[in-house]
C-alpha cells in the first residue's frame, strides 16, 4: 500500500505520457497523501504516475498478470440485437421498479415531453475548441458563479421544456427504472436497463454530453465544461463544498443573509452526516464514518486501484460489464467501477432517512441532485483514463454494443438518436478533462497473512464448491473452497491468461441497497480485513433501481482478479482458494447460482 502521511505532497516534475491526452504525467517522487491541505493549493493539477525509468507496458504486464486481466469477450454472451430506445417516445410508460412509488417524493412520471415524438439521427458538430471539464475541488469563484448561473437558468425554464431541470432529472429515471421497454427490439415485455451491463458508460456519457451543452447554451458559453467530482484524489474525497455553500436570497431586496438553500446547487435530500468535512467511503457508501482520515483515504485509493487495474486491465467486459442478455443471466457481469465506487458514491450522498434514499441513493431520483452530474463526470473520466492506462484497454467492438442507441433532447430542443459508436472519442465529442493526480496508481494492497495455507487447512472443514447445493443464500457469511484450473503458473502463462473468480447469477431485491464483500484466503471472516488487505478481493454493491419485493428479483454477476492476490499471499501453488462472502446490507433475499475460477485469455 502507498505510504500515507500528513506531510505536504512533494514537488513533482511532469512530462507528457500520452500524445493523445493531457491526462497523464510522470513523477520523480513517490507522492504522499495529505489529509490536511490548503483549499486553494493548486499544485496538484497533474496525474502523477510513479514510473520513473519504467516501461509502462512492461509494468502493466509485470505485476502478476492482473494489470493485464482477462478479456472476457469469449465469456460474456452478446445479445442478438443492439438495445434500441423507443423510436416514438410517446411509448414511454410510468416508471415502476426500484422504488416505493407511494412515498416517491420525485414521483414516478419519468417520461419526457412529447413536443417531438420521432428522433432524428444526431450528427456531432465540428469541434473548434475543446470544452475542459475542471476538477470541482479546484474551481475558481468565477467558475463556480458561472456554473451556479447555468443551473439557476435551467431551473427557471418551464417544466415542460425538455431542457428544464425537472426534465433532465427524469432522464435517469426513465432509462433506469422501467419507463422504456425493448419493443423496438421485439420484446415489449422487457425493460430497457442501462445499469449492470455494458450500456452503463456510453449512456451516461451521452446523458452528460447534452446536459453540459444545455448548460453552456443557457449562459451563452460554448466552452463551458461540466466539473468533475474528483473523488479518486485525496483532495476531492469530500462532497464539493460549492454544493452546500451559502448563496444570496433570490430577491435582491431581501435582508435575509445568504443560505445554502438558496444555492442553485443545493439539494434538500442529502445525508447531512456526510457533508464536509466528512471523507467519502468508496467501499461503504452508507458507513458511519468512524475511520480516521488516513485509513479512509488509504482504503479509497485501493478501491479505485482494484477496480481500474486489478480487476479490469485489458479486460473490456470486466470494466464495462457484459452486454445485456436476458436469455443467459449467468453470462451477465456488472462493470467493476459501476458496482464498486460508483454505487458507493450514490449511497453516500443519498438521505437514508427517506423511504427511497432520495435523491442520490436511488436511481429514479438521482438526476435531481447536482451532485449526480459531478459524480458521473468523474465516472466518465475514469473511462477515459482506463483507455489510456494500457493500449489493450479497448472499448467493446461487437456490433450489439456499437449500434445500441438512446434518445435525448439536445440544447436546441431537438429530439435526437445517438449511438454508442459515436461516443468513444471524447475529443471528437468536443471535450477533455483537466488533469489531476492519480495517487491510486500506487495503492496496491498488501497481505495480512502470507503463506497462511488456510485453503489446505480448510479441506474437510469447509465444503468444496461441488459439494454445495446452489443457489446458495447470502443471508449469512458463506465460505467455500473453489478449485483452481492451474497452479504455479509461469510468468509467460500469466501474460497469456488471467485467473479470475466469477460469481454468477446473483439475485437480489432491487428495491433496496444491496452489498456483500468477497474475501480470498482470509483467516478471520473479514473481522479485521479491509480494502487495503490483499485478502479483500472486492465488493459488489447495487443502488436501488430494479425488481424486488412482490416482483421477481434482479439478477447480475461479478468477477474479481486473483492472479495478483495469490502472488501477494504466496498461494500460487495451492490447489484450492478459500472464498468467503460477507453480506453487508440488503442480502436477506439474495442468492448466488454458481462460484467458479477460470483462466481467461488476455487481450493482445
Amino acid at each position: 500500500m502507498a505510504s500515507l502521511s500528513l506531510s505536504a505532497v512533494p514537488t513533482t516534475t511532469t512530462t507528457s505520457l500520452s500524445s493523445r491526452s493531457p491526462l497523464f504525467s510522470k513523477s520523480t517522487h513517490r507522492s504522499k497523501v495529505s489529509c490536511k491541505s490548503s483549499a486553494d493549493d493548486h499544485s496538484e493539477n497533474k496525474l502523477i504516475l510513479p514510473m520513473q525509468n519504467v516501461d509502462r507496458r512492461n509494468m502493466l504486464l509485470g505485476l502478476g498478470g492482473l494489470y493485464g486481466a482477462a478479456n472476457l469477450t469469449n465469456i460474456g454472451s452478446a445479445l442478438a440485437y443492439p438495445i434500441t430506445a423507443p423510436e416514438n417516445i410517446s411509448n414511454c410508460v410510468p416508471a415502476d421498479v426500484g422504488f416505493n412509488t407511494e412515498d416517491a417524493v420525485r414521483g414516478s412520471a419519468c417520461c419526457p415531453p412529447t413536443t417531438q415524438t420521432t428522433a432524428v439521427p444526431y450528427v456531432l458538430p465540428e469541434v473548434t475548441e475543446l470544452r475542459v471539464r475542471p476538477a470541482a475541488d479546484r474551481l475558481t469563484p468565477e467558475y463556480i458563479a458561472k456554473y451556479q448561473l447555468a443551473i439557476k437558468r435551467m431551473k427557471e425554464l418551464p417544466d415542460e421544456d425538455p431542457r428544464s431541470w425537472k426534465q433532465q432529472g427524469k432522464i435517469h429515471c426513465a432509462y433506469c427504472n422501467g419507463a422504456y421497454t425493448q419493443y423496438m427490439n421485439g420484446h415489449p415485455e422487457l425493460k430497457i436497463q442501462v445499469h449492470n451491463n455494458s450500456l452503463f458508460f456510453p449512456f451516461h456519457r451521452w446523458y452528460l454530453y447534452f446536459y453540459e451543452r444545455i448548460l453552456g447554451s443557457l449562459i451563452e458559453d460554448p466552452t463551458f465544461g461540466l466539473p468533475y467530482w474528483n473523488w479518486d484524489n485525496p483532495k476531492g474525497m469530500l462532497l464539493p463544498e460549492m454544493l452546500e455553500a451559502p448563496y444570496p436570497h433570490p430577491d435582491p431586496e431581501s435582508n435575509r443573509p445568504p443560505n445554502p438553500r438558496y444555492n442553485p446547487l443545493f439539494d434538500p435530500y442529502r445525508n447531512v452526516a456526510h457533508l464536509p468535512p466528512a471523507i467519502i467511503d468508496l467501499d461503504r457508501g452508507n458507513a458511519g464514518g468512524d475511520k480516521d482520515c488516513v485509513a479512509q483515504i488509504s482504503e479509497n485509493l485501493t478501491a479505485v486501484y482494484d477496480q481500474m487495474i486489478a480487476d479490469s486491465a485489458a479486460n473490456p467486459d470486466a470494466f464495462f460489464g457484459t452486454n445485456p442478455n436476458p436469455d443467459d443471466p449467468k453470462a451477465i457481469v456488472a462493470g467493476s467501477i459501476e458496482s464498486g465506487v460508483h454505487s458507493a458514491v450514490h449511497v453516500w450522498v443519498g438521505n437514508p432517512r427517506m423511504t427511497n434514499n432520495e435523491d442520490m441513493g436511488n436511481f429514479y431520483s438521482a438526476g435531481y441532485d447536482p451532485a449526480f452530474y459531478l459524480l458521473h463526470s468523474n465516472v466518465d473520466r475514469m473511462w477515459q483514463i482506463w483507455n489510456e492506462l494500457d493500449a489493450r484497454n479497448v472499448n467493446p467492438s461487437n456490433d450489439d454494443w456499437l449500434n445500441a442507441s438512446f434518445v435525448f433532447y439536445d440544447e436546441n430542443q431537438n429530439l435526437v438518436r445517438v449511438y454508442n459508436r459515436d461516443c468513444v472519442d471524447i475529443e471528437r465529442m468536443g471535450y477533455t478533462f483537466e488533469p489531476s493526480r492519480l495517487t491510486w496508481l500506487q495503492a496496491r494492497s498488501m497481505p495480512r497473512n502470507k503463506a497462511s495455507n488456510i485453503a489446505a487447512k480448510s479441506v474437510g472443514v469447509v465444503k468444496k464448491v461441488e459439494e454445495i447445493e446452489f443457489p446458495v443464500k447470502l443471508d449469512q457469511t458463506v465460505k467455500v473452497l473453489v478449485k483452481r484450473p492451474a497452479t504455479n503458473r509461469s510468468a509467460d502463462d500469466k501474460k497469456k491468461a488471467s485467473e479470475m473468480l466469477f460469481l454468477e447469477e446473483i439475485k437480489y431485491n432491487g428495491e433496496q441497497f444491496f452489498q456483500f464483500d468477497v474475501l480470498v484466503n482470509d483467516v478471520d471472516d473479514g473481522i479485521e480485513t479491509t480494502r487495503v488487505s490483499s485478502e479483500f478481493a472486492g465488493t459488489f454493491a447495487q443502488v436501488p433501481h430494479g425488481l424486488g419485493g412482490g416482483h421477481m428479483l434482479m439478477s447480475s454477476g461479478t468477477a474479481f482478479g486473483l492472479t495478483q492476490i495469490l502472488e501477494d499471499l504466496e498461494a500460487e501453488g495451492d490447489e484450492y482458494v478459500l472464498v468467503t462472502l460477507v453480506p453487508r446490507e440488503g442480502a436477506e433475499d439474495a442468492t448466488i447460482s454458481n462460484i467458479k475460477i477460470k483462466l481467461v485469455p488476455l487481450a493482445n
